[in-house]
Order: C-alpha cells, then sequence, then structure tokens
C-alpha cells in the first residue's frame, strides 16, 4: 500500500510539533518521528482499525493523538492527525466531507 499524507494532516502534525516542543526540548521531535511511525505502520495495516466519524481511526501508540484515514483502492489517504483531547464534536467537524 502507498500513503499520501494530506496538507491538512500535515498541518496538524506541525501544530502537534510545535506543542510539544513548547513542553520541552527535543519532546516535538519524538513526536514527528512517533506519529510518523504510526503512519508507516498503515502499509501494513491499513483497513483493520475501527472506523469513527466515517474514517478509519489508527490511535498513536504514544501521544494522544489519532491518524484518521481513508482507503482508495491500494492508497491510503490521511486526513487529519488530531488531538484526543479535544471536543468530539470539533473532530467531527474537521472530518466532515469538504464543500467545494
Amino acid at each position: 500500500m502507498r500513503i499520501r499524507i494530506l496538507a491538512s494532516a500535515i498541518d496538524d502534525l506541525y501544530a502537534g510539533r510545535v506543542f510539544y516542543e513548547k513542553q520541552g526540548e527535543g519532546l516535538g521531535e519524538y513526536f514527528f518521528d512517533t506519529l510518523f511511525s504510526d503512519i508507516d505502520s498503515l502499509a501494513l495495516y491499513a483497513g483493520i482499525h475501527p472506523v469513527r466519524f466515517g474514517h478509519y481511526r489508527l490511535l498513536s501508540r504514544r501521544f494522544p493523538y489519532a491518524v484518521y484515514y481513508l482507503l482508495e483502492g491500494d492508497v491510503v489517504v490521511i486526513r487529519r492527525v488530531l488531538d484526543l483531547r479535544r471536543n468530539p464534536l470539533q473532530t467531527k467537524r474537521k472530518l466532515a466531507p469538504v464543500k467545494l
């Protein structure tokens, strides 16, 4: 499987990295490495995760974050990487289909 990360997910990862770097030097880089490791695991395990808000949800192993993704043929599309400590309604809004 190939993995495609949308700009919205990259923005989420960057915001998480900035937040954790403010908590302690090097923690932001550890966050980034951990989440990308979780995302890389989708090459083997995509599609086995529970569905929430119409997306598969992979829980991070080390941080309170979830990777929300869709399957499009043989491509895993990462839509968002969101903090699980947020209000679930906010998560639902962020995962709503994009209106053009």
